[in-house]
């Protein structure tokens, strides 16, 4: 948005600029009901990345590229590969051969290290080599080196969430993991799909 708000992070008081993320189904673009489930919203990124890039400030963005939007203050390495569409929050990090596939947002303070297609929200470390396939990682999420998220079940069948009362089909074959705020996952540990 174009508007700053205060908030916290960790333990310190921040005042910067907010961005909201809500999917919604609508079919006239005047009414609308929310989506339910997380991962409808990795179908729908790409163009919420387009229009929220085109909306950021220019002094503080700089548009790389087709649809890449990366913050004045980010360390993108000369060797990293970003395809859009895909925003680069404040002082986030894209390390050396980092891989960023497309439809991606990396927050402010993230590190990425090797191959993602992603949301990173602020802080969120995947400095190693990972792979992070599909996936929605929350404030201070943290992954392991060698840590992977599977995004594609080895039968090529849809992936079904499975709940504590039932099994949700999903439709879709590709999905990775969605993790909270502040997840550690242990080095080398591999994520299944969904």
């Amino acid at each position: 948005t174009n508007m700053r708000s205060v908030g916290v992070m960790g333990d310190f008081r921040t005042y910067d600029y907010a961005i909201a993320l809500r999917a919604v189904n609508t079919s006239d673009f005047m009414t609308a009901e929310a989506t339910q489930l997380p991962w409808e919203v990795l179908a729908k990124i790409g163009d919420f990345i387009v229009e929220l890039g085109n909306s950021l400030p220019e002094d503080e963005y700089e548009k790389r590229g087709e649809n890449i939007w990366v913050h004045r203050t980010a360390n993108v390495f000369p060797s990293a590969y970003i395809a859009g569409p895909a925003i680069i929050g404040k002082d986030a990090e894209v390390r050396h051969c980092a891989f960023i596939r497309g439809k991606a947002i990396v927050g402010e303070g993230a590190v990425v290290g090797n191959s993602t297609e992603l949301i990173l929200f602020n802080k969120v470390q995947v400095p190693h080599y990972n792979y992070v396939g599909d996936s929605i990682l929350g404030f201070k999420a943290h992954m392991g080196a060698g840590s992977i998220t599977s995004n594609v079940k080895s039968d090529k069948k849809l992936i079904t969430i499975k709940g504590p009362d039932c099994n949700i089909d999903t439709g879709i074959k590709k999905i990775g993991a969605f993790l909270g705020d502040n997840v550690e996952v242990g080095c080398g540990s591999v994520l299944n799909p969904g």
